[in-house]
């Protein structure tokens, strides 16, 4: 059990610990050399057992890395209401996908920044400096992304997989398992996300009523009511500088 703790663990903050440490050899050319990171494949079964596990758990965390950033940092609010935005202008597929997902892990990397500061700080700096261990390293890593769940997480999604997972009441935060603190996460966001898409969709439906009324009224029957509505929306989206207030509301919601 121990192990299989000390995998999951290994999987779920290797990506973060792996990409601050990337950041840090490619802006520092120095360290990268003074690394000197080598893969000793060794000549008896053993050694070569424990290579062989170490990179089936390497090219694990490479497979999951996409599931990581999207579900254990801001990126699942951001895209989520980007796309509210989009479906709310009634734009079909402007702005594109690309563009959407593009800005969406800018916005990422800018607010999840101070947390993986702290991970260069506490976890990548020492263990470079061969000042603690790799365990060491992953233990203090995974610290400031707890924290940053922690925040953005509603307590009674936390109690939901608490109880779900019919372990005992945690007395502190320290007690809940990254298990259970992953899920309850992830539906706080979702829920959050889903709140400000709420908020945004009333201004453009109000336009939608106004002209759906108007048309109606004047006996216009055949003409779809989107093709008048979208001009409007664009209009006003353009006049209140939308994507300005949209970014400070999503960048802002996470402090």
């Amino acid at each position: 059990m121990a192990s299989s703790g000390r995998f999951i663990k290994f999987i779920t903050f290797g990506l973060p610990f792996g990409i601050t440490l990337g950041f840090g050899m490619l802006s520092s050319p120095k360290i990268a050399r003074a690394a000197g990171i080598t893969l000793d494949l060794g000549n008896s079964a053993t050694q070569q057992t424990g290579t062989s596990l170490q990179i089936l758990m390497l090219l694990t965390v490479l497979s999951l890395a996409p599931a990581i950033l999207m579900m254990m940092t801001s990126f699942t609010r951001i895209i989520i209401v980007l796309s509210f935005v989009r479906n709310a202008l009634g734009t079909q597929q402007l702005p594109p996908n690309q563009v959407l997902v593009g800005l969406s892990l800018f916005l990422t990397f800018f607010i999840m920044t101070p947390t993986w500061n702290q991970i260069n700080t506490n976890a990548v700096q020492p263990y470079m400096k061969n000042q603690i261990t790799q365990t060491e390293a992953l233990v203090k890593a995974e610290e400031p992304i707890r924290m940053f769940m922690f925040k953005q997480t509603r307590e009674k999604d936390l109690e939901l997989f608490v109880g779900l997972s019919k372990m005992e009441r945690p007395k502190t935060y320290r007690n809940v398992p990254t298990y259970v603190l992953i899920p309850a996460f992830v539906i706080s966001e979702l829920k959050t996300a889903f709140q400000m898409g709420f908020a945004i969709f009333i201004p453009f439906i109000v336009i939608d009523m106004i002209v759906s009324s108007t048309l109606m009224s004047i006996g216009m029957m055949m003409l779809p009511p989107m093709m008048i509505s979208l001009p409007f929306k664009l209009l006003l989206f353009v006049l209140v500088d939308g994507w300005h207030l949209v970014v400070e509301s999503l960048v802002t919601s996470f402090h």
